[in-house]
């Protein structure tokens, strides 16, 4: 990458996405696709979550973001879906151009540092608590609201893309966490576990 897209905070350096998307550019990009996962709602704490897929001459990559009002600037609170897209798409981006510091955009917020882990394809979230197990509850949480079809796909997707987990792997660690499979928790549950994935709490 240029120089002038690499910046400094707080003593680190920090890439711009406009300079990644150049030096996809650069490298033979064909195409970006974007899928919104979950729509943000107060039935999963207003997290709006995106997935992108890159192609170039080098292959395809794909990346998930997420929003949320506790993870993005103050003035950025009522652009969750945007910001989600973009965090997605610099995730993916990086992988693409073999960008190893982390994109600006997908710092928490003003004054925020991001910490850059194994690549989780993933932009930083707040560590929750650790979740305790609960037992089974029909009908979701009790009210009638169970996981929507967007948040079990982008459970599936996170422990696919940031733990290597598959299907059967996912419901096992569901299990253990709520005694249930992705598609019998209530939205809360499924939005609790979507956070403690994203955090890497899931993985054993």
């Amino acid at each position: 990458m240029k120089k002038e897209f690499i910046v400094e905070r707080s003593g680190r350096s920090f890439a711009l996405y406009a300079g990644l998307l150049e030096e996809a550019h650069s490298q033979g990009l064909k195409s970006i696709s974007t899928t919104l996962l979950q729509i943000p709602s107060d039935d999963n704490g207003r997290v709006a979550i995106c997935q992108a897929t890159v192609q170039t001459e080098k292959g395809t990559f794909s990346g998930l973001g997420d929003a949320a009002p506790e993870n993005v600037a103050r003035p950025m609170a009522t652009c969750l879906i945007r910001m989600a897209e973009t965090r997605a798409k610099a995730r993916a981006l990086r992988d693409a151009v073999n960008v190893g510091v982390v994109a600006l955009e997908e710092l928490a917020g003003e004054g925020d540092e991001a910490e850059e882990g194994p690549r989780p394809h993933l932009a930083p979230v707040p560590r929750p608590a650790a979740v305790a197990p609960v037992a089974p509850v029909m009908g979701g949480n009790g009210d009638g609201s169970t996981a929507t079809a967007a948040q079990v796909r982008a459970i599936y997707a996170i422990a696919r893309n940031q733990h290597g987990l598959s299907e059967g792997q996912t419901d096992e660690r569901c299990h253990e966490l709520f005694g249930a499979a992705p598609n019998e928790l209530g939205k809360r549950q499924a939005s609790e576990f979507i956070t403690t994935l994203q955090a890497g709490e899931a993985a054993r």
